[in-house]
């Protein structure tokens, strides 16, 4: 065995080596000299030397078009198994040209975007592949973002009150259609309160400089401030308006409120049936819910509210009222009830006016004054859509207001629909 080595390996090494190496120099000047071709698909193509004050249709801010090309590459095998997608580029020469026109990609108009690779040498011939570009007027312009209605759910214990602001503006450059439609329709960004944790609230609150209260302001990050502009750049584009810096996310904490006061309780009759309702003839009736008080009819148990600040509570607290439309339904009977604030003007500039005048909320008192007051009154107005009655932490106030024999009378819970057979048969 060890003979046959010696032989296999030692006898006459030296030519087996000239050998080994000529094999490989044959073999590495076949493979370079194989000619194959490759199909490249998803090239970008770069415009470049665009007249001044122009554009091209479907150009994006990094200078290439939105649409790309595919080619098909003849040349050294080598070189085109180490090509990949980000090697490529196509590029066109707008110099001179106007309004529309055909531009052809050649072997000319392929550079490569890595040093390494020398495609006039590597690559033969290209398949020739048509292109329409249109030059068109280059605008700026302001255009609206509007801050939609949030998705998704709120973190446990705190509740969405509203979002600030509402509107923002976008700078950007492009063709003059494009610019045009989307400053006519504006472009909306909605952002996920799923996004938005509970430890990240309970961590606003507890910060030295926040106001101690169950309002909390969630501040936008800057990776939220994008907007997505597909005909106009492939990334998202950054919001430049300057206001974009008090874009936020309000919340209030989820605690039960007790309402101080008595609620009044009233009727109001619709003109058009007074020849049938009227005061004269219908009154309400006392009982366990309703009781009077120095003439006044007033919601006799404790009532709460949830979902609203201790601030607002207080102010309104004094100006509410139960209104029962008396426009009973032909079927059931029942009458339909709201809760009012009454002189509800006077209540928002009072809520502004002490909030204006808080300095512990420094966030707030970072805006400027009119921008300031407007983000506080559309809070208050936000309260006064939201607002309901509970009688517990977890139940709300239900009540039945029916009308029989000219009487009105209150109950808790909510009247049953009748069945189908009682609608047919009445």
């Amino acid at each position: 065995m060890r003979t046959l080595l010696r032989k296999l390996f030692l006898e006459n090494w030296q030519r087996k080596l000239i050998s080994v190496f000529l094999a490989v120099i044959i073999w590495f000047m076949v493979n370079q000299s194989l000619i194959t071709s490759r199909v490249i698909n998803n090239i970008p193509i770069r415009i470049i030397n665009i007249p001044e004050g122009k554009t091209v249709v479907d150009l994006q801010s990094n200078g290439t078009l939105a649409k790309r090309t595919s080619l098909t590459l003849v040349g050294n095998k080598a070189l085109l198994d180490e090509l990949s997608l980000n090697d490529l580029e196509v590029v066109i020469d707008a110099q001179n040209k106007q309004g529309e026109w055909i531009a052809t990609i050649s072997r000319r108009n392929l550079i490569s975007l890595n040093p390494d690779l020398n495609l006039s040498k590597g690559i033969t011939r290209t398949s020739e592949t048509n292109v329409i570009i249109r030059l068109t007027k280059l605008v700026s312009e302001k255009i609206p973002v509007f801050i939609t209605q949030p998705i998704g759910q709120a973190p446990t214990g705190y509740q969405y009150l509203d979002i600030w602001p509402y509107q923002l503006r976008l700078n950007i450059s492009g063709p003059e259609d494009v610019v045009k439609r989307l400053k006519s329709k504006g472009i909306r960004l909605t952002f996920d309160l799923s996004d938005i944790t509970k430890a990240e609230l309970d961590a606003l609150r507890a910060r030295p400089d926040s106001a101690q209260g169950d309002e909390v302001s969630y501040f936008v990050p800057e990776q939220w401030k994008r907007v997505s502009i597909p005909l106009l750049s492939e990334a998202p584009i950054e919001i430049d308006d300057p206001r974009a810096k008090n874009l936020r996310v309000d919340f209030v904490r989820i605690s039960l409120l007790p309402i101080n006061s008595k609620i009044p309780v009233s009727l109001y009759f619709p003109t058009e049936n007074l020849n049938r309702y009227n005061p004269k003839n219908i009154s309400l009736t006392t009982g366990p819910l309703i009781q009077s008080v120095g003439g006044l009819d007033v919601f006799a148990i404790p009532l709460y509210a949830k979902g609203v600040s201790p601030l607002f509570v207080r102010i309104v607290e004094n100006m509410l009222k139960i209104t029962i439309t008396i426009d009973p339904s032909d079927i059931t009977k029942e009458l339909p009830w709201s809760i009012e604030f009454i002189n509800s003007r006077l209540l928002e500039d009072r809520y502004v006016s002490i909030m204006m005048s808080d300095i512990s909320d420094s966030q707030i008192h970072e805006l400027q004054p009119l921008d300031r007051e407007e983000y506080l009154r559309n809070r208050f107005r936000s309260y006064m859509n939201r607002f309901r009655l509970y009688k517990s932490e977890d139940e709300r106030l239900r009540i039945t207001a029916k009308l029989t024999n000219d009487k009105v009378s209150l109950e808790e819970g909510t009247a049953p629909l009748p069945n189908s057979s009682k609608i047919l048969k009445e």
